[in-house]
């Protein structure tokens, strides 16, 4: 099977320059960086930039008053990271699948005079490998650590190492910079996060590496609806592992939304749906689309996993809560378990039809350092190498247990080549017609338009082009929410016609 289209920008770090002469740092400015990490060329290439992620904007926000502080991301393809002025401080988030990205740029700014800071999940579970690449590392929670490290540099005390604790307060942290972002590069710059943690703790999952000990943690519903309403946008996507892990919370939040008039998608479990009155009231405030991860429709992969969730016979009549209350799904699925054999691959694309899932994701089972599932892979002695490069849920790092690691590759292309086909697409047109067209439109300008993906983002032209599209659902999902309102029986309310999903 031949390797799907991808434009060189999408695939190709920007080349450092390794001859260039920089002006000296400038005392007291920092520049926070996202480096880049190649698209995976089966998924949509506009995937990154339908909302920032959190993690550098809030380190900014945590910034003292009298530094000045830059945001720059490498996935938004505006080339190499400014070097003028010169920035004092670097500070580089790190994921596995970029690390070499990251360890690239620390080596060029500092090289340069600038003390660079790593931090980022690799950090946590591999501080040994990160250590010779920096002048220090945030290990755990930044934006407490980020002012202690910046006061310790103005004092020529920079430590080795710097711990922040999940357990502090999370409604404690400053609200994120957004104002650093470039509005018209994403879908939405209105990325939330209400609370922190999850009730599971599958053992594939990053929450499950050693050291990270992260409670579920709620922020203030004031604090929340506020930065909602101050980043003046239409839509929003709420970051959390989880939003529906405490259901009291997640009513309360829904009922301080509901008044703003927006829409919003959201990352919740499938049990959300044992009060199918929360899934109304998500409706009601505003929700258009949940990311769920199914995961498995093996429930002895899911028992395997550790994770806590209904019975997969029970997936597609949840589903149907969901739909029933205009709430679009994009469903995760992870391929590859122990108990998969060769057929997994139709019978969960068969499955997602049959729900009618608006979209899905795949992911090939990806035992991350620091996991119970890679301590597990490797003593078995079925990891197949360390190049975190390829840890991206695209290729086969492990011996899969019932087929080879070609035939799960081959798989897992063969699932995203299935479901953007203009057949599936279609087997999955939601039931209610008034929806059809506004999701045939998002089905292709999201998932059959990677030609021109690239255009839009070099241009920022994202924002811009889905502006009218975010609108428009935002008017239908008003006019959905009146009738919904109407409803006498909040179990059976009328299918509505909606676009925008967790997952776009």
């Amino acid at each position: 099977m031949s390797s799907p289209w991808i434009p060189r920008a999408l695939r190709e770090a920007p080349v450092l320059d390794l001859a260039r002469v920089t002006p000296a740092a400038r005392p007291k400015t920092a520049l926070l960086i996202n480096p880049f990490y190649p698209k995976d060329p089966h998924a949509s290439f506009g995937k990154h930039v339908l909302t920032p992620s959190l993690a550098l904007t809030s380190i900014a926000g945590a910034t003292p008053e009298d530094w000045d502080v830059r945001y720059w991301d490498e996935n938004l393809l505006q080339g190499t990271p400014p070097c003028e002025p010169f920035p004092q401080v670097v500070g580089i988030t790190v994921h596995l699948t970029f690390a070499q990205r990251a360890y690239e740029l620390a080596a060029w700014y500092r090289a340069r005079g600038a003390k660079v800071i790593l931090g980022g999940l690799h950090v946590l579970s591999c501080p040994e490998e990160a250590a010779p690449h920096a002048d220090a590392l945030a290990i755990g929670e930044g934006a407490q650590i980020w002012p202690r490290i910046l006061r310790d540099i103005d004092r020529g005390e920079l430590q080795p190492t710097y711990r922040g604790s999940y357990r502090v307060p999370y409604r404690n942290d400053p609200a994120p910079r957004r104002d650093l972002l470039p509005r018209r590069s994403f879908l939405t710059t209105t990325s939330l996060i209400a609370t922190r943690g999850c009730h599971n703790r599958c053992g594939f999952c990053y929450l499950a590496t050693d050291g990270l000990a992260m409670p579920y943690q709620m922020r203030d519903v004031e604090q929340v609806v506020e930065e909602f309403r101050a980043d003046r946008q239409p839509y929003a996507v709420f970051t959390d592992n989880n939003l529906g892990s405490r259901p009291d919370y997640l009513r309360s939040l829904c009922q301080a939304i509901r008044p703003l008039g927006v829409i919003w998608s959201a990352a919740v479990t499938i049990d959300v749906t044992d009060d199918p009155s929360l899934v109304r009231e998500m409706a009601l405030a505003g929700c258009t689309g949940v990311f769920i991860g199914f995961e498995s429709l093996s429930g002895a992969n899911l028992d395997d996993a550790g994770k806590k969730t209904p019975s997969p016979a029970e997936y597609k009549s949840r589903v149907g809560i969901l739909h029933d209350n205009g709430i679009q799904v994009n469903g995760s699925f992870v391929l590859g378990f122990d108990h998969d054999q060769p057929d997994v691959f139709a019978r969960t694309v068969n499955w997602i039809e049959e729900a009618r899932l608006e979209c899905a994701t795949f992911h090939i089972l990806t035992p991350y350092p620091g996991t119970p599932l890679f301590r597990s892979m490797e003593a078995g002695g079925r990891m197949l190498h360390k190049n975190w490069n390829l840890y991206d849920t695209a290729h086969a790092v492990f011996q899969p247990k019932n087929m080879t690691p070609e035939e799960l590759e081959a798989g897992y292309s063969w699932c995203y080549e299935r479901l953007f086909s203009h057949t599936s697409i279609w087997r999955r047109r939601p039931a209610d017609w008034r929806a059809v067209v506004p999701y045939l439109a998002m089905s292709y300008l999201y998932k059959r338009s990677n030609w021109f993906w690239h255009l839009l983002i070099q241009h920022r032209l994202t924002g811009p082009v889905w502006r009218p599209i975010v609108e428009s659902t935002r008017r239908r999902h008003l006019r959905f929410r009146r009738r919904l309102e109407a409803q006498t029986d909040s179990h059976e309310p009328k299918r509505a016609g909606t676009v925008v999903s967790a997952g776009v």
